[in-house]
């Protein structure tokens, strides 16, 4: 991998959220590209529960300042950054006020999923990419992980397809059975469509589910990893009936070679 550029977009990553599936794989993968002397990126929300002072967060004032439209509304979008001790990792932070302030993920104290997670994750996407145009970084792969972070194979493929910057970028997208119970909010293809996205790319989100939004983004990516043991069967279907490469579960002990491996000869 050397001398590659992988952006990896995460919904979490430690050390900065506690150890789950994605937040280790999201950490484990890019720290192995990064030792094989690859150039890396890794971008996040910069979620409330996050200590910014333990883990000596700051803002990057020459990348913060632009406004995002969600749904014909201005949110200001801030860059933060921090290294990962001991790894000469970089990872940005998005953030706004309006989104990530609250000292919580995706779910309030009662387990209930906010009813703007929608949004949220439509200003994440939207903001990794004006952040890495910004950066003028054109990446080689751009690998996903997790539901808040997977409407970025979207917006790339569709609101931002004549952006030169992306034209060689191939997209991955690991697919993990960290799923939520009910939808987010149903106007969400009515926000998505708002940035003149064709309804017919996310008919789907009419049912704005876990396995559905998976789908769209299976949809618009070059290659898939699963990332977990198991998965919804409708999405182990889903991906057999795609056509596309995929990559079958790796336990963490193991994925090193194959990743690369699969990086090399199915992605790239």
């Amino acid at each position: 991998m050397k001398d590659k550029k992988i952006l990896y977009v995460s919904s979490e990553v430690v050390p900065y959220l506690p150890e789950t599936e994605i937040s280790s794989m999201s950490f484990e993968t890019p720290r192995m590209v990064n030792q094989q002397g690859g150039q890396i990126r890794i971008f996040m929300p910069r979620y409330g529960n996050i200590n910014e002072r333990r883990h000596q967060l700051h803002e990057v004032i020459r990348l913060s300042g632009i406004n995002l439209v969600i749904n014909d509304l201005d949110m200001p979008l801030i860059i933060k950054v921090a290294s990962i001790p001991k790894e000469r990792i970089q990872v940005y932070f998005i953030d706004n006020d309006e989104y990530f302030k609250r000292k919580a993920t995706l779910t309030d104290e009662d387990g209930k999923l906010f009813p703007d997670n929608d949004e949220r994750a439509i200003f994440f996407a939207k903001g990794v990419i004006e952040t890495v145009k910004k950066l003028n970084w054109s990446p080689d792969i751009i690998h996903v992980h997790g539901w808040l972070a997977s409407l970025l194979p979207l917006y790339l493929k569709q609101f931002y397809k004549d952006e030169p910057l992306f034209n060689e970028s191939k997209i991955v997208t690991s697919i993990y059975n960290q799923s939520f119970e009910d939808t987010l909010n149903k106007d969400m293809i009515n926000k998505i469509a708002f940035d003149n996205i064709d309804t017919e790319a996310i008919k789907v989100l009419e049912q704005p589910s876990y396995n559905n939004i998976m789908k769209v983004a299976i949809d618009h990516s070059d290659a898939l990893i699963i990332g977990s043991q198991d998965i919804p069967e409708e999405l182990d279907s889903y991906l057999k009936a795609s056509e596309k490469p995929v990559l079958d579960f790796k336990e963490k002990d193991e994925f090193a070679e194959a990743y690369t491996e699969f990086y090399n000869t199915s992605v790239l």
